[in-house]
């Protein structure tokens, strides 16, 4: 099973895909693994990610992949339940640290989900929305954003469930696994 779930900055996608890949762990059994893309490259980085490990507390395994998706993912059993946390973070590092060219970083997305895929292990991606403002102005803004997008649009065509979380509120907008499309909160009836 493959989930995508984004929404703004700050809008409490990580929580609701935490509580995802929380409860596909309770029903699956297997290990609940964070793979998580940011890099603890200044202080308030740092702080944010022990905040983040904190806040998941105990009963995760984190395998830090800021650029090798596709190796971290190999340390993951069948069975699994993986977070990867963010997929935003990930674009970024991979256009300007050294990823490669974007194809080759839209393949690598693309061999992650299939091996997930493959081997049973339930994939669950969470990124940010940055396309809602105006279009950017400079080149390279410009660039990022559509390689996000590009990114994007094909986990969406490739996952079970697309979730969007604005204002802490979940809306699911593709269920494919016999789950109706709709109010995907705790306890909403469907």
């Amino acid at each position: 099973m493959i989930a995508f779930v984004g929404g703004g900055a700050r809008s409490g996608k990580s929580r609701h895909a935490e509580a995802l890949a929380g409860a596909l762990h309770q029903s699956r059994g297997g290990e609940l693994v964070y793979l998580a893309t940011a890099q603890a490259t200044d202080a308030e980085m740092a702080a944010r990610i022990a905040r983040h490990r904190h806040e998941r507390g105990t009963g995760w395994r984190t395998l830090e992949a800021p650029l090798a998706l596709d190796t971290a993912l190999a340390e993951v059993a069948a069975g699994d339940s993986v977070l990867l946390d963010c997929l935003t973070l990930w674009a970024s590092q991979w256009l300007y640290a050294g990823g490669g060219p974007e194809t080759d970083g839209e393949a690598m997305l693309a061999r992650v989900v299939e091996r997930a895929r493959m081997r049973d292990i339930a994939l669950v991606v969470v990124s940010n929305d940055l396309n809602e403002a105006l279009p950017p102005a400079d080149a390279e803004t410009w660039r990022y954003l559509a390689f996000l997008q590009r990114l994007h649009r094909r986990l969406a065509r490739e996952a079970d469930r697309v979730i969007e979380v604005v204002a802490g509120m979940a809306l699911e907008w593709k269920a494919t696994d016999g789950q109706a499309a709709g109010d995907c909160r705790a306890g909403a009836r469907r």
